[in-house]
């Protein structure tokens, strides 16, 4: 069974990555050499299993040759846990 993603906001950068990536007739291993990242982490990153930093948010922005802002834009945060 497949883990589902850590939140709301990590699914949909991962869609957009995974999104952009296709855009540019990219595969995973080819993003991840790229980015200067791991193609799991890519992977990870587009199942939205990984909690992206601000550092691999530019380094996969850079690789795909995106603003990264378009990556985050009209993101919110999780609600704080009870």
């Amino acid at each position: 069974m497949a883990k589902p993603p850590i939140s709301a906001a990590a699914r949909i950068i991962g869609e957009r990555v995974r999104e952009f990536r296709c855009q540019a007739g990219l595969n995973q291993e080819q993003l991840a050499e790229a980015a200067g990242v791991h193609w799991t982490f890519v992977s990870q990153v587009e199942r939205g299993l990984r909690n992206i930093n601000l550092h691999n948010l530019l380094k996969f922005a850079d690789g795909l040759g995106v603003n990264p802002a378009k990556l985050v834009d009209g993101l919110r945060p999780p609600p704080d846990p009870d």
